[in-house]
């Protein structure tokens, strides 16, 4: 018999309780489980590094970070903490990887690891160069000059031990689409069938995880798309005449690329046998939430909490937006497109649980 979604989360609830009680039995408090922790990809788990490029995605300014620490805007896409950030929390960090491009070099800072993702970026350079982020190329260089640092400041063994100890963590894929794919007539002239552009993402993909290998990763944890459909922006730009529904062909696209990218990373793991590579189910999880809120106490789901929450993001979710709610924490989605710190907050539950494996 099928468990409801409600039995999901309760059991995806207690998995992570579970998973913590385990973790603490093993480490005491105040030791972190892994040396370090870095960090690839996009705005869902981009701290900062866009802040001072010369570009438009960014969220340096209220009302983002409204209810991080000291009500600081800082980068995140978010109201507060990002998933990423949990995930930090539950590995006993004292404080966050900071965004790469923002550090000032302390070894305290850089030896905790460091955090590259830019918003607007994907496993297509082109997304990243369109939007004058940080292309993943581009932050995979960025890791190799944060490694010549780490040696000279400690030294060639120990270094090694904190690249190869380390947790990886990989976002990317939603850009890609929504940001390039579905709005781009050139791209979509250029791969009518969208599977093929797929073909171009994984092939990316891959040589982004073989040469992350190469420089020492061990332990990769990469997000799968989340429903693409349901995102409030989405639904805005790409669900004309939906009835305000999940725009379902986008969601069917975000399947398929998760089945692909599981399938790779498959190929991955049989190729590099000391590689543990795991890919974190993102859709599911979102997707309960959106269909089933009130169990997990949200109201809102269609709508983003910053201004009317239908297009605004970036630039357009700013304190002169008309509409902010005063509660995020009833909102699943704190601006159209990323999650509200409540959700960033379920959603690490799900991504601890499953990625005990990464960690032990």
């Amino acid at each position: 018999m099928a468990f409801t979604t409600l039995s999901y989360t309760k059991i995806m609830m207690i998995m992570m309780i579970l998973v913590l009680i385990m973790l603490e039995n093993t480490y005491v408090k105040t030791q972190r489980i892994v040396p370090a922790v870095f960090v690839f990809g996009d705005s869902i788990v981009d701290v900062g590094n866009n802040n001072n490029l010369p570009t438009l995605i960014k969220s340096n300014f209220p009302p983002y970070g409204r209810d991080f620490a000291n009500h600081k805007s800082t980068g995140r896409f978010s109201n507060g903490k990002l998933a990423i950030d949990y995930l930090v929390d539950a590995l006993n960090f004292e404080s966050y990887p900071q965004a790469y491009l923002s550090t000032h070099g302390s070894s305290n800072e850089l030896l905790i690891g460091a955090n590259f993702a830019s918003a607007a970026s994907g496993y297509d350079d082109s997304t990243a160069n369109l939007y004058f982020s940080i292309s993943l190329s581009k932050q995979l260089q960025y890791f190799g000059e944060y490694q010549s640092r780490i040696v000279g400041m400690v030294g060639q063994a120990n270094a090694s031990s904190i690249f190869s100890g380390g947790l990886y963590i990989v976002s990317a894929g939603t850009s890609d689409l929504i940001q390039n794919y579905y709005i781009s007539p050139i791209l979509r002239a250029t791969y009518p069938n969208i599977h093929n552009y797929f073909n171009t993402l994984l092939r990316n993909y891959e040589q982004f995880i073989e040469n992350l290998h190469s420089m020492g990763a061990r332990r990769v944890g990469v997000a799968s798309l989340g429903p693409l459909g349901c995102l409030p922006g989405a639904i805005t730009l790409f669900g004309v005449g939906n009835n305000n529904q999940c725009v379902d062909r986008l969601n069917y696209d975000a399947i398929y690329f998760n089945r692909r990218l599981n399938s790779t990373s498959q190929l991955l793991r049989n190729r590099l046998p000391d590689l543990n590579l795991l890919v974190l189910d993102i859709y599911q999880p979102l997707y309960n939430l959106i269909n089933n809120p009130i169990e997990n106490g949200f109201y809102e789901t269609r709508k983003g909490c910053c201004g009317l929450g239908i297009v605004e993001t970036s630039i357009l979710c700013n304190s002169l937006s008309i509409g902010t709610c005063s509660n995020a924490s009833d909102h699943i989605f704190w601006d159209a497109f990323h999650p509200s710190q409540a959700a960033n907050h379920l959603l690490s539950t799900y991504m601890i649980g499953a990625g005990y494996s990464l960690v032990t």
